[in-house]
């Protein structure tokens, strides 16, 4: 009869331990969840804090380069996109983080075309305001190139973590699902052609 009872006590601890496990496994993907979510936050933020600098940028190139209309059009319908594109953080797989990131670099290569086209105005490049403005928007692409590694070591470590054993029955229980990353832009394998002509 004392076996009986000692297997029945047995049994029910490790219950317990298991139940605890379980529980502690549930909490820590959630507090990772919530990591990455609030990565992704901070990604957006610096992207939001470029798209409020390119109306500024757009305005001040203008009243020195009129005939550069199609260009400064560009930017501003590259703006509209990017800040149209919404992620919801909480389904960030793959295919949103692509067409989010899709949409910024559509953007960055709008902004890289008229800071090209700035070059043929030495007025403008002297401009107080526009020198302020390149330098903010240069600080802010290295702002976005800091949060977003950090969201990709956020979405790392999650994604690691609900994928290993036995973590991952508890992940697949509760539908923790992987969360994207951001990739390198297409062609940045191959180094730019330089010229000095």
């Amino acid at each position: 009869m004392a076996t009986r009872s000692t297997k029945w006590i047995v049994f029910m601890a490790v219950l317990v331990l298991i139940c605890i496990w379980g529980v502690r496994q549930y909490n820590s993907m959630v507090s990772m969840d919530e990591g990455v979510q609030t990565a992704w936050s901070q990604v957006e933020n610096v992207y939001q804090r470029r798209a409020d600098l390119i109306p500024n940028l757009v305005a001040t190139v203008k009243g020195y380069a009129a005939h550069e209309s199609q260009t400064l059009t560009d930017v501003t319908e590259a703006r509209a996109k990017a800040t149209q594109t919404v992620v919801d953080p909480s389904d960030l797989d793959p295919e949103e983080i692509a067409r989010f990131q899709k949409a910024q670099s559509e953007l960055s290569g709008a902004i890289g075309r008229l800071l090209v086209s700035v070059e043929q105005y030495p007025d403008l490049k002297a401009n107080a305001n526009f020198m302020e403005l390149q330098a903010q928007l240069e600080g802010t692409e290295n702002r976005i190139a800091v949060e977003r590694k950090k969201f990709n070591e956020v979405a790392q470590t999650y994604n690691t973590k609900i994928r290993r054993f036995p973590a991952n029955i508890i992940a697949g229980m509760f539908d923790f699902e992987k969360k994207g990353y951001f990739a390198a832009e297409d062609g940045a394998e191959k180094a730019p052609e330089v010229s000095f002509e």
